[in-house]
């Protein structure tokens, strides 16, 4: 018994934990989505610079995609052969 409860204190950390930081990386993305300025900075960060036909159509596919869903997910299922 002293060795179970503190197995089970972290496993529930780790699980409240998780499921906190989806929660505030969804709320970031959903945030970054509607402001053009942050989304600006992360690319600035992550080495890219951005103009503004770039800027829209990054918007635009932020907004399309489906949530839980990887942007290559599904393609080429519906494929046929030659």
């Amino acid at each position: 018994m002293d060795i179970a409860i503190p197995i089970i204190t972290l496993v529930v950390g780790l699980l409240g934990g998780f499921f906190i930081g989806v929660y505030y990386l969804r709320r970031q993305m959903t945030t970054m989505q509607n402001d053009p300025e942050m989304l600006q900075k992360v690319a600035k960060q992550m080495g890219y610079n951005l103009n503004g036909k770039q800027m829209q159509r990054a918007q635009q596919m932020m907004k399309n995609q489906n949530p839980g869903r990887s942007p290559g997910a599904g393609k080429g299922q519906n494929r046929k052969g030659k």
